[in-house]
Protein backbone atom coordinates (compact mmCIF):
# COMPACT_ATOMS: atom_id res chain seq x y z
CA UNK A 1 0.00 0.00 0.00
CA UNK A 2 3.39 2.30 0.83
CA UNK A 3 4.49 1.81 -2.79
CA UNK A 4 0.85 2.35 -4.29
CA UNK A 5 0.78 5.76 -2.14
CA UNK A 6 4.29 7.00 -3.52
CA UNK A 7 3.55 6.07 -7.42
CA UNK A 8 0.11 8.00 -7.01
CA UNK A 9 2.22 10.86 -5.55
CA UNK A 10 4.74 10.79 -8.23
CA UNK A 11 1.48 10.87 -10.89
CA UNK A 12 0.51 14.39 -8.66
CA UNK A 13 3.83 16.13 -10.21
CA UNK A 14 2.83 16.29 -13.81
CA UNK A 15 0.06 18.54 -12.80
CA UNK A 16 2.10 21.16 -11.98
CA UNK A 17 2.29 24.30 -14.24
CA UNK A 18 5.19 26.03 -12.44
CA UNK A 19 8.94 24.95 -12.65
CA UNK A 20 9.92 26.12 -8.72
CA UNK A 21 6.52 24.38 -6.90
CA UNK A 22 7.19 21.46 -8.86
CA UNK A 23 10.50 21.06 -8.12
CA UNK A 24 9.60 21.75 -4.48
CA UNK A 25 7.00 18.87 -4.83
CA UNK A 26 9.11 16.90 -6.20
CA UNK A 27 12.15 17.17 -3.35
CA UNK A 28 9.06 16.39 -1.15
CA UNK A 29 8.58 13.03 -2.79
CA UNK A 30 12.10 12.26 -3.13
CA UNK A 31 12.79 12.39 0.39
CA UNK A 32 9.66 10.20 0.96
CA UNK A 33 10.59 7.93 -1.12
CA UNK A 34 14.35 7.50 -0.32
CA UNK A 35 13.13 7.18 3.04
CA UNK A 36 10.46 4.75 2.58
CA UNK A 37 12.48 1.33 3.26
CA UNK A 38 11.28 0.17 -0.61
CA UNK A 39 14.02 -0.84 -2.03
CA UNK A 40 12.16 -0.85 -5.09
CA UNK A 41 10.74 2.60 -4.62
CA UNK A 42 14.17 3.41 -3.42
CA UNK A 43 15.60 2.96 -6.52
CA UNK A 44 12.91 4.18 -8.80
CA UNK A 45 13.69 7.64 -6.88
CA UNK A 46 17.77 7.68 -7.68
CA UNK A 47 16.88 7.19 -11.08
CA UNK A 48 14.83 10.31 -11.01
CA UNK A 49 17.46 11.82 -9.27
CA UNK A 50 20.49 10.80 -11.99
CA UNK A 51 17.78 12.64 -14.40
CA UNK A 52 16.42 15.38 -12.41
CA UNK A 53 17.49 18.24 -14.51
CA UNK A 54 15.36 16.67 -17.37
CA UNK A 55 12.37 15.54 -15.78
CA UNK A 56 12.18 19.49 -14.09
CA UNK A 57 12.79 21.00 -17.28
CA UNK A 58 10.16 19.46 -19.10
CA UNK A 59 7.55 21.41 -16.54
CA UNK A 60 9.11 24.49 -17.97
CA UNK A 61 9.72 23.98 -21.88
CA UNK A 62 6.94 21.12 -21.97
CA UNK A 63 9.13 19.41 -24.96
CA UNK A 64 10.17 16.11 -24.79
CA UNK A 65 12.16 13.38 -26.83
CA UNK A 66 9.27 11.47 -27.97
CA UNK A 67 9.37 12.69 -31.73
CA UNK A 68 13.12 12.42 -31.97
CA UNK A 69 12.75 8.80 -30.59
CA UNK A 70 9.78 7.72 -32.78
CA UNK A 71 12.23 8.77 -36.05
CA UNK A 72 15.29 7.14 -34.74
CA UNK A 73 12.89 3.59 -34.44
CA UNK A 74 11.56 4.21 -38.09
CA UNK A 75 15.20 4.29 -39.26
CA UNK A 76 16.38 1.72 -37.34
CA UNK A 77 13.83 -0.58 -38.75
CA UNK A 78 14.62 0.60 -42.27
CA UNK A 79 18.74 -0.27 -41.34
CA UNK A 80 17.36 -3.53 -40.29
CA UNK A 81 14.83 -4.64 -42.90
CA UNK A 82 17.85 -4.07 -45.69
CA UNK A 83 20.55 -5.90 -44.04
CA UNK A 84 22.94 -3.35 -45.34
CA UNK A 85 23.39 -0.93 -48.10
CA UNK A 86 25.49 -0.68 -50.99
CA UNK A 87 26.05 2.78 -50.02
CA UNK A 88 25.53 5.82 -47.72
CA UNK A 89 23.01 7.18 -50.26
CA UNK A 90 21.11 4.43 -50.50
CA UNK A 91 20.58 4.70 -47.01
CA UNK A 92 19.55 8.14 -46.72
CA UNK A 93 17.41 7.84 -49.56
CA UNK A 94 15.02 5.02 -47.50
CA UNK A 95 15.34 7.30 -44.83
CA UNK A 96 13.77 10.05 -46.49
CA UNK A 97 11.37 7.92 -48.21
CA UNK A 98 9.97 6.49 -44.62
CA UNK A 99 10.59 9.13 -42.96
CA UNK A 100 9.64 12.06 -44.95
CA UNK A 101 5.15 12.07 -45.34
CA UNK A 102 6.05 12.18 -49.56
CA UNK A 103 3.02 12.11 -51.27
CA UNK A 104 3.32 10.56 -54.59
CA UNK A 105 0.24 11.29 -56.87
CA UNK A 106 1.06 8.08 -59.40
CA UNK A 107 -1.81 6.76 -61.59
CA UNK A 108 -3.85 3.65 -60.09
Amino acid sequence: MKAYSIKLALRDFWSYKYHKSAENYLKKWYFWATHSRLDPVIECAKTIKQHWTGITNYIKTKIDNGIPKGTNSIIQAAKDSARGFRSTRNFITTIYLRTGNLKFNLPT
